[in-house]
This record gives structure tokens, C-alpha cells and sequence, in this order.
């Protein structure tokens, strides 16, 4: 049984195929307007649906934002756990890889708002901002262990972490970041 929070569960395959890309229209309209100043009717027409369309698959805007931002954060968890378990790569390019699937698509224009976005509004969004970004720390600091031990792994995994924010905020685009982590990345891991 879904929760009265949760909207209408999707019945079948184009139900879901529709909700995700209604998700994917509103966090980039939240991205661009910011939550405060997104409305339904401009998450409806970025969609091509319908106002009441829209209210029928999320029976409010906090309900859509919290939705739209689980289906981002849940994506991009499931991406680094993929990239992370092709051992048969060098552990930099997974990281690299890894870093880039969580952090990097945010880098850029609008991009660079859905972080923004998501960072001013954690009441709205519960547990998911500790939980998720809790989960990619654990899935870096698994990698970094099975090559160089679990002692050292939890330091340097926090390290990259830290690298990685703020090289987001210094990178004006995708490419810059990726650069600079690799760099960083190379320094850490051996």
C-alpha cells in the first residue's frame, strides 16, 4: 500500500514510462525556477500534460519535488553502483566514472541548480539527503578498500568527496570538473 504522500502508484508500463518522464520535466523546472517559484501549470506544460493531469499522478508540488528528486538521486546511485562493480577496469576510471554519474551531470547552466535546488530544500525531502549521499560514500569507500585495504579507504574516500564539491563549485563545465577529479583521483589512488 503506497502512502497518501506518494500520488497515484503506475498501473502499467506507459503509466510508468510517463511518470518517469513527468519526474524528469519537473527537476529540470525546479532546477530552473527554483522550488518556491515552480508551479504546476510550468511543470505541466514542460511535460506535455496537463494541469489536472499532473495533479492526478502527485497530489501536490511537494509530493512532485520529493518524487522527482528520489527518482534523480535513486538513478544516479543505481548508475555509480554499476560502474563501481566493473572490476575489470582500473579503480581511477570507476572513480572517475563513478564521481561523474553522481555529481558531474549537475555541473553546467541549469544543471549546476538542481544540487542548489535540492541542498535549500531538505525539509521538504526527509531522509533521502542524508541516506543517498551516506550510500555513494559507502559504495566509493567499498571500491577504494578492495584494492587498498579498509583502513585507509574511508579517509580517502572522504578526501575525493570533499574534491568533488568543491571542484563543483569552481567548474563552469562538465569537462573542467572531470579533468581536475581525475587529477585528484590520481593522487589518491594508486
Amino acid at each position: 500500500m503506497s502512502s497518501p504522500d506518494a500520488g497515484h502508484p503506475p498501473s502499467t508500463v506507459a503509466d510508468t514510462d510517463r511518470r518517469t518522464m513527468v519526474l524528469e520535466s519537473a527537476i529540470a523546472t525546479f532546477a530552473r525556477f527554483g522550488y518556491r517559484k515552480t508551479s504546476m501549470e510550468e511543470v505541466a506544460r514542460a511535460a506535455h500534460i496537463s494541469r489536472p493531469g499532473l495533479y492526478f499522478l502527485f497530489s501536490s508540488k511537494e509530493t512532485l519535488f520529493r518524487a522527482a528528486v528520489t527518482q534523480a538521486l535513486d538513478r544516479d546511485i543505481t548508475a555509480v553502483e554499476q560502474v563501481l562493480a566493473d572490476s575489470g577496469r582500473p579503480l581511477s576510471e570507476r572513480l572517475v566514472e563513478a564521481f561523474d554519474q553522481w555529481a558531474g551531470r549537475y555541473i553546467g547552466p541549469l544543471t549546476r541548480d538542481v544540487a542548489t535546488v535540492i541542498e535549500d530544500n531538505p525539509d521538504l525531502l526527509g531522509e533521502i539527503v542524508e541516506t543517498t549521499p551516506r550510500r555513494f560514500e559507502e559504495l566509493i569507500t567499498d571500491a577504494i578498500a578492495v584494492e587498498s585495504g579498509r583502513e585507509a579507504a574511508l579517509s580517502v574516500a572522504q578526501t575525493m568527496i570533499s574534491a568533488s564539491i568543491g571542484l563543483k563549485h569552481q567548474a563552469a563545465s562538465r569537462e573542467f570538473y572531470l579533468e581536475r577529479l581525475a587529477v585528484a583521483i590520481g593522487l589518491l589512488v594508486r
